[in-house]
Order: C-alpha cells, then sequence, then structure tokens
C-alpha cells in the first residue's frame, strides 16, 4: 500500500497552455503520457459508498489496476490510500491490497463489477527538486470524463508529492498560483465521474462532524474542524457560482460563519500573524456573501405571507420587483466572489498556513474545551439578561454569542455524553431559531425601505411590527428554559 500525497488545482482550459512556460517548469521538457481508465462498480454503488475507486488504466501499452481510497479535499490536499498492480481489463485479482478487511470486501463484489464511467486524457508531467530531499511531480492533465451520452471536461493541475514535506508540496503550489489561475480542486475525477453518470444535481453540502480520535492535540482538533469547514464551504462552490438556489449560499455562509467561530475559539493557541491574517479575509468574503442572503430570505420567507394577504397591492408589487433586481445584483457579486483569484489564493494559503502550524500537547483538549464553552456560555447568560429589554440590538448580539457557543459545542461533542449534549443543543437551537426570525425581521424592514422608500413601505413594516411582537412574546420563555438548562460539559 502506498499513501498518495497531492493537490489538485483546476484551471480554465485556455490558460492551459500558459503551464509549460512557468518559470518553475520551464527549464525541463515535460514528459508525456495518454492515459486512459475506467471505472468499476456494483449497479447499487457499493463501491462509491464506501469511498473506494477501483480502475483499469491503460499506461502506455501496460495496463494497471488501482484500489483507491476516496478522501476529503481541504483546500485541494488529498491524502489518499492507493493500491496498483499489473492487470488485464475485465480481471479483478486483489491479491496485491494488503488490508485483509477491504480485500474480502472487494473480492465479494467482483461477480458485479462493471464500468460506470471512464477519463481519457493526455498528461504531461515534470519533475520538480527543489532541494535535496524533495521531489514533486507535477503534472497538467488535458482531456475528458464519459459517461454513456454525457461528458465533461478536464483541465487541471497535480502536484503530487513523491518525498519531503507537505508543505513543500505547498510551496510549489503556491508559486505556480502566483502567475496561473489555478483553484484548490475538492473532486476527485472518481467522484466527478460518479456524478456524470448518474446524473447527479448539485445539492448544498451541510456541516459534517470533524474526523476526531483518542490523543489529538488541540492544534490538531483545530486543524480537523477547519478542514471540515472547508469541505462544508468547497461542497458549496460550484451550485452557488453556477445556480441561483438559494441554499448554496445560505450553507457557504454557514461554513465561513463555522470556521471564524473556529479561529476564535482556538486564538489563544494561535500564532497572531496567523489570525490577523486570515481572520480578516475571510470575514471580507463573508460579506461579499451576505447582502445575497438577506435578500433570498426577504423575497422567499418575508414576503409571500403578506402577498398572500393583501394579492396585486400596488406596493407590494413594486416592492416584490425591486426586491428581486436587488437580489440579482447581489448574487452577481456573490458568483463573482467566489470565482475570483482571491478566494483560490486565500484557499490555498490557510490550508498551507494551518497544516504549518506548530504542534503543542499542551492545553490537552480535554482542558481547552470546557474552559472554551464555559467562557461562551458566560458571556450568553450576560447578553440574556439585557436582551429582555426588547432591543434589536442586544437580541442580535446575544444570537452571536448563542452561534459561537453552538458552533463550539459542535466542534467539542464528541468529547462529552452524547444524550446530555443532545438535550442542551436542542434548547440553544429552539431559541437561536426565534432570534434568528426576528433578526430577519429587523433585517427586512432595513430592506423594505431600501427598496421600496417613503410611505410606500408602511404596509410590510406594519405587518412586521406585528410579526416581531408575537415572537417577543416567546422570548421570555425560551431563554428561561435554556438558562435553566444544566451545561452537559460539567458533569463527567
Amino acid at each position: 500500500m502506498a499513501i498518495e500525497t497531492e493537490i489538485k488545482l483546476s484551471l480554465p482550459a485556455g490558460a492551459a497552455r500558459r503551464v509549460p512556460a512557468h518559470a518553475l517548469l520551464a527549464n525541463s521538457q515535460p514528459i508525456r503520457q495518454k492515459l486512459v481508465n475506467t471505472y468499476y462498480d456494483t449497479p447499487d454503488r457499493r463501491l462509491q459508498r464506501k469511498r473506494l475507486a477501483v480502475r483499469y488504466r491503460r499506461k502506455d501499452s501496460a495496463w494497471l489496476l488501482t484500489v483507491k481510497s476516496d478522501a476529503a479535499s481541504p483546500g485541494g490536499l488529498a491524502q489518499r490510500r492507493e493500491w496498483e498492480a499489473p492487470g488485464q481489463p475485465g480481471e479483478f485479482d486483489f491479491s496485491h491490497v494488503d488490508n485483509p478487511k477491504l480485500r474480502r470486501f472487494l473480492e465479494a463484489a467482483i461477480p458485479e463489477l462493471a464500468p460506470v464511467f471512464s477519463t481519457d486524457f493526455t498528461r504531461s508531467f515534470w519533475l520538480l527538486t527543489p532541494q535535496e530531499g524533495t521531489r514533486i511531480e507535477v503534472a497538467l492533465d488535458r482531456g475528458k470524463i464519459v459517461a454513456g451520452d454525457h461528458q465533461e471536461a478536464i483541465c487541471e493541475v497535480e502536484l503530487e508529492l513523491l518525498e519531503g514535506k507537505v508543505t513543500d508540496l505547498f510551496d510549489a503550489a503556491l508559486s505556480l498560483q502566483k502567475d496561473l489561475p489555478l483553484h484548490p480542486e475538492s473532486a476527485s475525477k472518481a467522484e466527478r465521474g460518479y456524478r456524470l453518470a448518474d446524473e447527479t444535481t448539485l445539492k448544498p453540502a451541510k456541516a459534517a462532524d470533524a474526523e476526531l480520535a483518542m490523543g489529538m492535540t488541540s492544534i490538531a482538533v483545530f486543524r480537523s474542524t477547519l478542514f471540515s469547514c472547508l469541505a462544508q464551504l468547497q461542497g458549496n462552490e460550484r451550485g452557488l457560482r453556477e445556480t441561483n438556489a438559494p441554499e448554496f449560499v445560505h450553507q457557504a455562509r454557514v461554513a465561513m460563519r463555522r470556521l471564524r467561530s473556529a479561529i476564535r475559539l482556538w486564538r489563544p493557541l494561535l500564532p497572531e500573524e496567523y489570525v490577523s491574517n486570515f481572520d480578516p479575509r475571510w470575514r471580507t468574503l463573508a460579506n461579499q456573501l451576505g447582502d445575497t442572503r438577506n435578500w433570498d430570505v426577504f423575497i422567499t420567507e418575508i414576503l409571500p405571507p403578506i402577498n398572500k394577504a393583501f394579492p396585486d397591492h400596488a406596493d407590494l408589487l413594486r416592492l416584490t420587483s425591486q426586491a428581486n433586481s436587488q437580489l440579482a445584483a447581489c448574487r452577481k457579486t456573490a458568483q463573482a466572489a467566489m470565482a475570483s483569484p482571491t478566494y483560490s489564493q486565500l484557499l490555498l494559503e490557510f490550508t498551507a498556513a494551518t497544516l504549518a502550524l506548530p504542534e503543542s500537547k499542551k492545553p490537552p483538549i480535554t482542558a481547552f474545551a470546557p474552559r472554551s464553552l464555559n467562557k461562551r456560555a458566560k458571556r450568553v447568560a450576560e447578553l440574556a439578561t439585557e436582551t429582555k429589554d426588547a432591543d434589536p440590538e442586544a437580541r442580535h448580539a446575544l444570537r452571536v454569542a448563542l452561534k459561537r457557543l453552538r458552533y463550539a459545542l459542535e466542534f467539542f461533542a464528541p468529547l462529552f455524553p452524547a444524550r446530555r449534549i443532545q438535550r442542551y443543543q436542542q434548547n440553544a437551537t429552539g431559541l437561536l431559531d426565534l432570534l434568528g426570525r426576528m433578526n430577519d425581521t429587523t433585517v427586512a424592514e432595513q430592506l423594505a425601505v431600501q427598496a421600496l422608500p417613503g410611505h410606500h413601505s408602511d404596509l410590510v413594516r406594519a405587518w412586521l411590527a406585528g410579526r416581531n411582537d408575537l415572537m417577543l412574546s416567546q422570548l421570555d420563555s425560551l431563554l428561561t428554559k435554556f438558562l435553566s438548562h444544566p451545561p452537559p460539559w460539567e458533569h463527567g
């Protein structure tokens, strides 16, 4: 078994011709290969569900049978287990797989294995030796993925670490990215092939738990947490850029909020230059998506019940038209931000810097987590007493603090009893939902005045005021219920 460590970067087809001329590669001649690959699976996609890929590759005149374990690719970085041996297409001998459990699984699937999709591309590759003990293969792949009558272009640069440190790999990738429009790619060719073969529509990616294990340092937990945030963010990139579905914007913003909450949470353990460099850049990107989300909520959640109550009202018709125009303009801004070199550079630089963070065994995560949660819970309790005066700014501050507490608890959840965590989170979620709807009402009033100045927005503002009064009457009981629940991290 080998561990494949690589960074995958996509680029526009028109920029591919500039790759060989880059200063990092210009002094050496590339080796070119034609690679034809067929990927196999069972009809029920048993391998895909196990995050495995089985392929036959024709490399020059030889055929290779490869088994790969799929893995998340935060910031374009992937580290996968790989087993490869000579073979003949249609014959499946997995004796080279040295994991007995995996080998038995693959052998049981042999009778049902059939071609699912293929990739056909030309690879030009260069070998870099920037220093003694470091070897990196840089490959430019151009071709296509084919599944039945469907095709999708391949145009990407892969950097594989043959010898050396992961930091060396990122140094090379960042050097290339300075002069080329390279974007860290989270989807493997196999993932794209399955999506094409099954005609899978894009779906918003929601937050997933980070991978935590016994003995991890506090910084290792931070790293894993951030990479789960990046996976969610990159899982919504394409949907945000290519569709108008509101949920992609929403989930991308959730990912960035979680990411920034993690940076704040671990800030006492992080180098100040790391925080001061990256937190403002993530905030700027999140703000470029914020207006789109606000108008989405206004159009899809705020306006429909008002329009239903007052059908064909002239001011509401004008307001709806203005709101849609505002949303279209904001969406263009958001899509441009997610397709910009600034975002691509942030992803790669942030991933590199996060991997390079110095390790420390102190404080242990079992001490750091409760201390951090207590700090956030105390802040929530302080703000809760200020919220009863019905001040929108105080409610918003409470909502932000409560979100940070909830995210922190989600990050540390595996460290505490699941049942206690679940009860506490349910109470927090109910309170957050109410505070969120109240905040949406406050923002909606501002948007209504912006889109329809003067008395023309009076109807909407009156409706929103009534809705707000109704929600305000529910706030005190939810606050009391939440604050009376014992924090789950304070119990053994």
